[in-house]
C-alpha cells in the first residue's frame, strides 16, 4: 500500500481528530494542517500552529497541536515528519509537541524529537484571568526538534 501526504483544511482535520483521537479534543486555530491518504481514504492528521505556551511565542517555533491516525504503521511518524519539513519551509526554527507522560513517544523519537521537559498539569485560570476549569489528563512530556 502506498500512503502519500495530502494537504489537509482544519476543519476536516478537526473532524478527524473529534472521531478518532483518545483524549484531544479539536484544536480552535492553525498554521496548516496535513493528512496522509492510502489512495482511498484519510487515514491520519497533524495540525501545527502556534505554541499554546506564552513563553514559546517567538515568531519561530511551531508546535505540533494534534496527530492522530487510524492505527496506519508508521503513519504518526511520517505526518511528524512531514509537519517540520513544511514548518522549515515556512522559516520556523524550533518545533515542539508534547504527549502524555503514558506514552511512549516511539514516533517522536523515529522523527528525531527529543524529550525535554515535564510539564505539570494544571488548571489554566488564575486571578487575573479566570477560565472555565477542565478535565485533567496528567503530567505531559515537552518534546523539541530543531528544524
Amino acid at each position: 500500500m502506498t500512503l502519500e501526504l495530502i494537504p489537509v483544511n482544519l476543519d476536516d482535520a478537526n473532524d478527524y481528530v473529534l472521531r478518532l483521537h483518545r483524549h484531544s479534543k479539536p484544536t480552535i486555530g492553525h498554521k496548516f494542517a496535513v493528512g496522509i491518504s492510502d489512495g482511498k481514504q484519510l487515514r491520519g492528521v497533524a495540525i501545527s500552529g502556534r505554541p499554546v505556551s506564552k513563553a514559546l511565542q517567538d515568531g519561530r517555533t511551531i508546535e505540533i497541536l494534534r496527530v492522530c491516525t487510524d492505527g496506519i504503521r508508521n503513519g504518526c511518524t511520517r505526518l511528524y515528519g512531514a509537519s517540520c519539513r513544511a514548518a522549515a519551509a515556512l522559516g520556523y526554527l524550533l518545533a515542539i509537541t508534547y504527549t502524555l507522560e503514558s506514552e511512549g513517544g516511539a514516533s517522536l523519537r523515529a522523527a528525531g524529537f527529543k524529550p525535554v521537559a515535564t510539564v505539570k498539569e494544571r488548571q489554566w485560570g488564575c486571578p487575573s484571568r479566570p477560565r472555565e476549569e477542565r478535565d485533567l489528563i496528567g503530567d505531559k512530556i515537552r518534546w523539541e526538534r530543531a528544524l
